[in-house]
């Protein structure tokens, strides 16, 4: 990263990059080992950036959590989100599109773009839902793991995301039926310029994060080491930060996971400074250049549209007061998990979204109110066992002595739901009026 641009520019996008993994799965749950492709950028890097830890822990092609079966859904699935709720969601959903394809002057084809679609439950809703714009609308459902994308033709017909894209409803496209609805699949984002909606439900808290931590006086990243097991070290006592029962879950033995830090660009320090100005010694936040990069390119696929994002989300500043294990937490099989540098790759790691590091939004929506006023209803990811309401031990240790390490932030008072947001950026042809209209509503 160079010294030259603004501080919101530094913030906002850096190099999310982590390293390719290979060979087969070698350490499950409790396991002497690491995942395989873990352990080599290990041994090669000697640490790693969160980003690149969580891009491993999680879609690692043969050892990740998402790629070895981790998914939502309520029957084998680790937690629940709107869609595997029930219908509601898609119908809101459908009537929602149905608006949208109106104002827009009934665009065909009538794009939609999930990002993140898991097994394609959203898409099942909506075409369930039977919304008007169903002649013309191509639903894209986009999931970059592989087991998870080939679920996309069980319950849909898929169809060529191309042929769609060129058709106009004045004539029949070879390969695909004559009306919609239509359904693709696809590993990554499409091209643009698309018209119609991008959508992503719980999509950025999936996302590869940074994470810095207030220390002497600045901002410092914070760093994943290969440690041996000894006193101080993550794991060594999962449980005592969150109060936990040191017998629930899965120990932790063999290679352990350690915690440094490292210094960060003065443009980077300096704007964290300015997000979060009264962070105090030992606060952390997160950094989400990959969830930025994200709405600003699905900002750019649209010549008109929405981008709709719902999420988890608060300001870096409240993030800074709020203690590491509110606002990062793990889950598996519908219970809160453990630390996420504990058996990487056998639990979700799942971080809120930083809302001043993402492109400036038209509007939030908060669950309750804003919902309601807009019509949404929104349920968000959460466990359903009878460990729903443990507390997680998300909150690592570090190498330091326990006297040494700064006191962590005191617990918010406002309930998880109460941060699950509706954002909504609003997209107009240039050629046709400004990109941008709409204002912010909060809480």
């Amino acid at each position: 990263m160079s010294g030259s641009g603004t501080a919101d520019e530094h913030l906002r996008h850096a190099e999310v990059a982590a390293p390719a993994p290979a060979g087969p799965p070698s350490a499950a749950e409790g396991s002497d080992v690491l995942p395989e492709g873990l352990s080599e950028a290990l041994d090669h890097l000697g640490r790693l950036r969160w980003d690149q830890y969580v891009e491993l822990a999680l879609y690692a092609p043969a050892s990740g959590f998402f790629a070895t079966g981790g998914r939502a859904g309520r029957r084998g699935g680790d937690f629940v989100t709107s869609p595997e709720v029930g219908p509601t969601f898609g119908k809101v959903i459908a009537a929602h599109l149905d608006e949208l394809w109106d104002r827009l002057g009934e665009p065909v084809p009538f794009s939609v773009v999930e990002g993140g679609a898991g097994r394609g439950a959203l898409a099942i809703a909506v075409r369930a839902a039977s919304p008007r714009c169903a002649q013309a609308l191509h639903w894209t459902m986009v999931e970059r793991v592989s087991s998870l994308r080939a679920e996309h033709g069980d319950h849909l017909e898929l169809v060529d995301h191309a042929a769609v894209a060129c058709h106009d409803g004045s004539a029949r496209t070879e390969g695909i039926p004559v009306v919609g609805p239509w359904f693709s699949s696809l590993p990554e984002m499409p091209d643009g310029p698309l018209t119609g909606a991008v959508i992503a439900n719980e999509l950025l808290d999936n996302l590869p994060f940074r994470l810095l931590e207030r220390r002497d006086g600045t901002w410092q990243e914070v760093m994943v080491t290969l440690g041996d097991g000894a006193a101080g070290s993550v794991g060594a006592d999962p449980c005592h930060d969150a109060g936990l029962d040191p017998s629930a879950g899965a120990s932790s033995r063999g290679p352990v996971l350690l915690e440094a830090v490292a210094a960060v660009p003065e443009m980077v320090a300096a704007a964290f400074d300015e997000v979060a100005p009264g962070a105090v010694e030992g606060s952390r936040v997160p950094w989400q250049p990959a969830a930025s990069k994200w709405v600003t390119d699905a900002i750019a696929m649209l010549d008109q549209g929405e981008v709709i994002v719902f999420d988890y989300a608060d300001s870096t500043a409240s993030l800074a007061g709020r203690p590491q294990s509110e606002w990062l937490r793990t889950y598996r099989s519908h219970h809160r998990g453990r630390s996420p540098l504990e058996n990487p790759g056998s639990q979700d790691i799942t971080v809120e979204v930083a809302l001043d590091q993402l492109p400036p939004h038209d509007e939030i929506a908060p669950r309750r109110t804003g919902c309601a006023r807009t019509g949404w209803t929104c349920w968000s990811r959460r466990p359903t066992g009878s460990g729903a309401s443990a507390p997680a031990s998300v909150t690592s240790k570090r190498s330091a002595p326990e006297a040494s390490r700064p006191k962590p932030p005191r617990s918010s008072t406002k309930p998880a739901w109460a941060r699950f947001k509706v954002l909504t950026w609003h997209i107009r042809d240039l050629r046709h009026g400004t990109t941008r209209h709409g204002a912010g509503v909060e809480s």
